[in-house]
């Protein structure tokens, strides 16, 4: 079962635990006690938490999130990170309620800045979901210098960003840092002169798929 299984993000655990109490509660009423049963599985499969292998070769920079690529563009960071207004290369995971939802780093590195802003919770699909949308941006230098943000954007039924992460912690590269309630969007900006080796339409796996190189 281990092996098979997935382990549970803890932030899944209340969820669990109230559809198997009602479940519980309404053992003598058979619909009460499916709902409850149903409830708890869903919860258990939405905060899953797969071990995964990051590549070990220098310089990778991989996806943050489980999802479908759905915009690569260019674009400035997050204002509230003050680092310009110069763009940077950057790549959309645009996250269904079917995908894992636990954020990993991209790189291994620092966290130099973490910082949260309040906003819609409009679609995460759409291009107006990375300016409009509540957002948690954290920013990491590599022992290189080189700087990666990878932003935790709300959706149309997320209404909770958990990030763990702190100015000052070390992060190495797949280490799960947090995660967003049922469907959302991350973006990840990339360092000037990177050149994104996903396409559109493609399929992430956080933690493992390769989104870039550091230049």
């Amino acid at each position: 079962m281990r092996s098979t299984i997935p382990p549970i993000h803890p932030a899944g655990r209340p969820f669990i635990a109230t559809g198997l109490a009602v479940a519980a509660a309404g053992y003598r009423y058979r619909r009460l006690r499916r709902t409850g049963l149903l409830a708890a599985g869903a919860s258990a499969v939405f905060f899953r938490h797969p071990p995964r292998v990051p590549p070990t070769r220098p310089g990778a920079i991989v996806a943050p999130a489980d999802g479908v690529i759905c915009v690569i563009d260019s674009a400035a960071p997050p204002a509230e990170l003050s680092m310009g207004a110069a763009p940077r290369p950057r790549v959309s995971i645009f996250l269904s309620v079917f995908d894992a939802h636990v954020q990993r780093s991209p790189v291994s590195g620092e966290v130099i800045a973490v910082q949260h802003r309040p906003g819609r919770f409009g679609s995460a699909d759409l291009p107006s979901a990375s300016v409009d949308n509540e957002r948690t941006s954290v920013r990491i230098r590599t022992p290189g210098g080189a700087e990666v943000v990878a932003v935790q954007i709300a959706g149309l039924v997320a209404r909770r960003i958990v990030c763990d992460a702190r100015v000052g912690d070390k992060l190495s590269i797949g280490d799960t840092y947090g995660l967003i309630r049922f469907g959302s969007r991350l973006d990840t900006y990339l360092p000037p002169g990177a050149e994104p080796v996903v396409k559109v339409g493609q399929r992430a796996i956080a933690g493992e798929t390769v989104l870039a190189e550091l230049p």
